[in-house]
């Protein structure tokens, strides 16, 4: 195959001495043996997306490496020293159980300490929360985490974090990357000043783990808590080093660890994908759940950021909860804790993401606080703290099975999540009550939210040209009616306008520009459509409501539903 002369250009690049041989011999290989191999490693630079930057491992500009992370770590640390003029700069990092996450650290790190920066390095793989914990515990000005969250065992990534202790947004995001851009690979300083790099570990895990205790404990008995029988599973990843000794620590003795999964392993071998908002990552975790008739299961993905949870409905079978349900049980149960402490005045907030479900807003009004609804990606959960420091932050999260709970981690956090789901299940079975039926309660004290989200992949070259051309044909050829239901709203983040398709007056949205469609119809359905910001994916999110005035009247109230959203995905030809 003929390769293109923008390729052809990069590749030589990476041919001079500025790269190692092996990464020459490895290019060399690729332009004999794989040509179309070497278009997908070269074709662009790695981007960063909703949730930092992540990609493949391997040779190239669209790879991860130790390049590609190095012209990072080499530009941020130019960004900070001039944004930071005459302070003594520190950064944090961690780093996942991916492979090379422990290697690329310390290339990292090696960067910020030939600029002079005071690197706090964990001496092994941490939760990702954690590190935005450190972060401020150490009066850092930034930080950053090896990690590719959930994504298969071929890929690696790099998240940075700021003095908040929240990820990078605009402007500052932008701003970075135009350093990063600017640079030549031969300016990135590699020779490590190691006096300048501390390991850390045992005092801030302490530290981490007594911050999540008094954040996400609310008043539970002794009792309650040893009673609960909880099954749980790091899938493999950086959970197993805080949360079982969080629970134990919290009071929680009955807790039982998918043995199989407690080994961290960056190649996953007992999931297809350790990705807990699918069902079969937790397989073996509902297998133990039901042999020991536990009450709850719970499993975290590799980097610890998000938490999946399984519990007894009325036929006292397991079934996993989806994100929206997670994030309405626990900010329900958050509101009503502030509330008997007499906490709420009016100046708190709840945040959400325009993908997650509206019930969020029904909660907050009943409550009397702000909901705040930001783009996908909890770094803009955190932006909103530092946006309206005049309002205290309560818990937040999105649909894709993240929770933050109070500010002390500016990120989604399973450590504090998974505390928080075992206090409300503990208090539950404590009042001969269920998690399970707390969320029903719920839904009819403020209507049956049902959500769906459908994801295709789409890889490589090909599949972005398609994910894109989809978008463009939602964007220039909007639907007037789903499922027989006007449509009478057309939000398009990325041109900022908010269309009534039934007057056709526009409004200006004043939120940060992202390629997200979302469509709202007459009967309260929402639609929303957007390109994973960290995956080869395009998501569809479907969410609907209806009246519910009985939890006896459940069955046939999902059951109508259920047909709606099939309806409406069969209407967009999604299915």
């Amino acid at each position: 195959m003929e390769i293109k002369q923008n390729i052809l250009n990069a590749v030589n690049e990476w041919l001079t001495p500025t790269f190692d041989k092996q990464t020459q011999d490895e290019i060399k290989e690729m332009m004999t043996s794989s040509p179309k191999n070497l278009e997908e490693s070269f074709y662009k630079n790695l981007e960063f997306g909703t949730g930092g930057m992540r990609g493949i491992m391997g040779v190239g500009t669209n790879r991860i490496n130790k390049y590609t992370l190095g012209k990072n770590t080499q530009g941020l640390s130019n960004y900070m020293l001039n944004f930071f003029p005459g302070k003594a700069l520190k950064v944090a990092i961690a780093f996942d159980c991916r492979h090379n996450s422990q290697t690329l650290a310390k290339v990292v790190a090696d960067v910020f300490s030939a600029n002079g920066i005071k690197v706090y390095l964990f001496s092994d793989m941490r939760p990702t929360p954690e590190l935005s914990f450190a972060l401020k515990y150490l009066g850092c000005q930034a930080g950053i985490v090896l990690t590719a969250s959930h994504n298969p065992p071929e890929y690696n990534g790099y998240k940075v974090y700021w003095e908040d202790g929240g990820q990078i947004v605009p402007p500052q995001d932008a701003a970075i990357v135009n350093v990063i851009e600017s640079l030549k690979y031969n300016e990135i300083k590699f020779q490590a000043n190691e006096d300048l790099i501390e390991y850390i570990d045992l005092a801030i895990d302490q530290a981490f783990i007594q911050s999540t205790i008094e954040n996400a404990s609310f008043n539970t008995s002794k009792t309650a808590k040893e009673n609960l029988n909880i099954v749980f599973t790091s899938l493999h990843g950086t959970s197993i080093k805080a949360i079982p000794e969080t629970l134990s620590k919290a009071g929680y003795t009955n807790v039982n660890i998918v043995p199989e999964q407690a080994v961290p392993n960056g190649d996953f071998p007992t999931v297809v994908s350790p990705n807990p908002e699918e069902p079969e990552a937790l397989t073996m975790a509902l297998a133990l759940a039901d042999k020991l008739n536990a009450d709850i299961v719970i499993g975290t993905d590799p980097d610890c950021d998000r938490l999946g949870v399984a519990v007894r409905n009325t036929q006292g079978k397991m079934i996993l909860l989806n994100g929206n349900q997670t994030m309405v049980l626990m900010t329900a149960f958050l509101l009503e804790q502030w509330k008997k402490a007499g906490k709420i005045d009016g100046k708190q907030f709840i945040g959400s993401t325009i993908v997650s479900t509206p019930m969020m807003m029904e909660l907050a009004t009943a409550y009397n606080v702000e909901c705040k609804i930001g783009l996908t990606g909890f770094k803009w959960i955190a932006k909103m703290i530092k946006d309206f420091p005049e309002l205290k932050f309560i818990g937040g999260g999105e649909e894709s099975f993240g929770f933050m709970v109070g500010d002390a981690v500016r990120d989604k956090d399973a450590v504090a999540a998974t505390l928080l789901v075992c206090e409300i299940a503990a208090q539950a079975k404590a009042n001969g009550s269920s998690v399970y039926a707390s969320l029903l309660q719920l839904y009819v004290d403020f209507g049956f939210y049902k959500e769906h989200l459908v994801s295709l992949t789409k890889k490589g070259i090909e599949g972005l040209t398609q994910i894109n051309q989809m978008m463009v044909d939602m964007r220039e050829n909007p639907v007037k009616e789903i499922n027989g239901q006007r449509v009478v709203m057309l939000e398009d983040y990325k041109n900022s306008t908010a269309k009534n398709l039934l007057s056709g007056e526009v409004e200006t949205m004043n939120v940060p520009k992202s390629d997200v469609l979302i469509y709202y119809t007459e009967d309260g359905s929402k639609i929303a459509a957007r390109p994973s910001g960290t995956e080869p994916k395009i998501k569809f999110y479907v969410s609907v409501n209806a009246k519910l005035d009985s939890v006896n009247h459940v069955p046939e109230v999902e059951s109508y539903l259920d047909e709606k959203i099939k309806n409406i995905l069969l209407d967009l030809k999604i299915i």
